[in-house]
C-alpha cells in the first residue's frame, strides 16, 4: 500500500454503524483516522486525542470509566504544557513561534478550565511512568489548537512536548497537583474546623466533667479543655502537612528522559518552574537533583505521611465525638450532636452519629492509601520510577477525600456540638476517681480502700470515707472539690 494513498486515507473521515445492546437501537459514529510511529488507527472525529491516546484508551480496559486520571492531574499538564511553551518561546524563539506559543496557550487554558476533561480517557492503571496521559495532553493541545487555526500548526511531540519527556513531566505534575491539592483545599479545611473547635473551647469553659482514660473513668477535665485536645491535634497535622510541601515544590521538569536534561536548552528547568510559580501563584523550583527528581517518590511518602496523621486525629476525634454523644438514654450522653437524618428503617427516631462515622471510613481509607503510596514509591529501578500513576491517584484521593469529609463534619456534626451540662455534672459527681483528691489527706493505699468500698457497697465516696473512719463528713466536705481538680 503507497504512502501517498495511506495519507490521503488519513484525511478521510470514516462512518460506522454501531450496535448498541442496551438500547436495542443502532446510532452512527464517526472517526477520523490518525498515525504514529506503529501505524494508524481509529479516533473518534469528536474527540482531541490522537493515536496514541486511542491505543492506550484500547489496551487497558481497567477500571474504565471509573479509575480515570485524576482532574488534579489533567490541570497540572495544562499548567506544566503552558509554562513550557513560555519557556521554550523565551529560550527557542525559532523553534517555538510566537503564533505557536499563542496557540498552545489557548489551548491549555481551555485544559486548565476543565473544559476538555471529556479528552481525556485514559485509566491510572496504564503504564508506570504515565507517558500516555503526557501523550493524550501533547495530542490534545495539538488537536485543539489545529482545530481552531483551521490548520495544522503544532505537532504533539515536536511542540507541545518541546524539551520535555513523559519522564519529567509526569512526576512535575504529580507535585503539582499534590501542592495544590494540600495549600487550596486540605489547609482550608483544616483551618475550618479549628475556628469551629476555638468558639466551642470559649462556650464551653467553666464546664467541668468526667475525664477518661483507657474508656474508664479518670479525674475531672474542663470540656473546654478536651476540645482544646482536639484544635491542638489538628493544628499540629496543619503543621505537619505544611513541613511536607517544600520538598514537593522541587520539580523535575528539565530532567526530560533520564536526568540528564537532554533535548532541553539550558535554563530551561528553572525558567519553566518560575513559570509554573507564576501561573499557579504557588512556590515552585526546579529539582536540584533531576536523576533523584525521577526515580524517587519520597516526597509524596512524607506528605502523605502527615496526610495519614490528619486521618488519625481525625478517626479520635470523631470516636470520641460519637462516645461523647451516645445514647441518648443509655450511652454517656454528655452532648447533642446534630440530627441530620433518620438513623433506622425499622427503629422510630433513632438517629445515628454518622457524620463521625463517614470520617472513620475515609480515614480507614487514607491510611490504606498510605500503604499503596509507600509501596509504589518503593519500585524505583535505575532512573525512573514506574509506578507514578497509582502514587498519585491515591495521594489526590486522600487529600480529596479528607479535605470532604473534615468540612462535611465541621458543617454538619462539630458546629453543632452542644453540651449537656446537667448529664456532664451527674457522671463528674458519680465517678470513683474523684477519690484521688484525697490521696493527698488520707493517702493512696487508704483512698483505693475508699473507691473499692464505695463500688462494692454502691455508696458515695464521702459515706464510704466516713464509714472507714479515715475522714469526719466536714473534713471530707473541705478538701472535695472537684471542679478544683481540673
Amino acid at each position: 500500500m503507497s504512502s501517498a494513498f495511506l495519507l490521503k486515507i488519513r484525511k478521510v473521515v470514516i462512518k460506522f454503524s454501531l450496535y448498541i445492546v442496551y438500547t436495542g437501537e443502532s446510532t452512527t459514529m464517526e472517526y477520523r483516522i490518525e498515525h504514529d510511529s506503529m501505524g494508524t488507527v481509529k479516533v473518534p472525529a469528536d474527540r482531541y486525542w490522537g493515536a496514541q491516546t486511542q491505543r492506550s484508551h484500547e489496551n487497558f480496559p481497567i477500571g474504565l470509566g471509573h479509575e480515570t486520571m485524576p482532574e488534579e492531574i489533567i490541570h497540572a499538564f495544562g499548567v506544566l504544557k503552558k509554562a513550557a511553551a513560555r519557556a521554550n518561546a523565551a529560550l527557542r524563539p525559532d523553534k517555538m513561534t510566537a503564533e505557536k506559543l499563542a496557540a498552545i496557550t489557548d489551548a491549555c487554558d481551555e485544559v486548565i478550565s476543565g473544559r476538555l476533561n471529556a479528552h481525556f480517557p485514559l485509566v491510572v492503571w496504564q503504564t508506570g511512568s504515565g507517558t500516555q496521559t503526557n501523550m493524550n495532553a501533547n495530542e490534545v493541545i495539538a488537536n485543539y489548537a489545529n482545530a481552531r487555526a483551521s490548520v495544522k500548526l503544532l505537532h504533539p511531540n515536536d511542540d507541545v512536548n518541546m524539551s520535555q519527556s513523559s519522564n519529567d513531566t509526569f512526576p512535575t505534575a504529580m507535585h503539582i497537583a499534590a501542592v495544590l491539592a494540600v495549600e487550596d483545599r486540605l489547609l482550608p479545611a483544616i483551618d475550618a474546623l479549628i475556628s469551629t473547635f476555638l468558639r466551642l473551647e470559649e462556650e464551653n469553659r467553666g464546664v467541668v466533667k468526667s475525664g477518661r482514660t483507657h474508656l474508664q473513668d479518670a479525674t475531672p477535665i474542663a470540656f473546654s479543655q478536651e476540645i482544646s485536645g482536639w484544635r491542638a491535634s489538628l493544628e499540629r497535622d496543619r503543621e505537619l502537612l505544611t513541613l511536607s510541601l517544600p520538598p514537593l515544590r522541587e520539580l523535575a521538569l528539565g530532567g526530560t528522559a533520564v536526568g540528564t536534561g537532554l533535548n532541553a536548552p539550558k535554563g530551561f528547568d528553572a525558567a519553566v518552574a518560575a513559570e509554573i510559580a507564576a501561573l499557579t501563584g504557588h512556590d515552585f523550583v526546579t529539582a536540584p537533583n533531576k536523576f533523584h527528581a525521577l526515580t524517587s517518590r519520597d516526597e509524596l511518602v512524607f506528605s502523605h505521611g502527615a496526610v495519614k496523621a490528619l486521618a488519625c486525629d481525625m478517626m479520635k476525634i470523631s470516636n470520641d465525638v460519637r462516645w461523647l454523644a451516645s445514647g441518648p438514654r443509655n450511652g454517656l450522653g454528655e452532648i447533642t450532636i446534630p440530627a441530620n437524618e433518620p438513623g433506622s428503617s425499622i427503629m422510630p427516631g433513632k438517629v445515628n452519629p454518622t457524620q463521625c462515622e463517614a470520617v472513620t471510613m475515609v480515614a480507614v481509607q487514607v491510611m490504606g492509601n498510605d500503604a499503596a503510596v509507600a509501596f509504589a514509591a518503593s519500585q524505583g529501578n535505575f532512573e525512573l520510577n514506574v509506578f507514578m500513576p497509582v502514587c498519585i491517584y491515591n495521594y489526590l484521593q486522600s487529600v480529596r477525600l479528607l479535605s470532604d469529609a473534615v468540612r462535611s463534619f465541621d458543617a454538619r456534626c462539630a458546629s453543632g456540638i452542644r453540651a449537656d451540662r446537667e448529664k456532664m455534672a451527674e457522671n463528674l459527681h458519680r465517678s470513683l476517681m474523684l477519690v484521688t483528691a484525697l490521696n493527698p489527706y488520707i493517702g493512696y493505699e487508704n483512698a483505693a480502700r475508699t473507691a473499692k468500698l464505695a463500688y462494692e457497697k454502691n455508696i458515695s465516696l464521702r459515706e464510704a470515707c466516713i464509714a472507714l473512719g479515715l475522714l469526719s463528713g466536714e473534713e471530707f466536705d473541705r478538701v472535695f472539690q472537684p471542679e478544683e481538680m481540673i
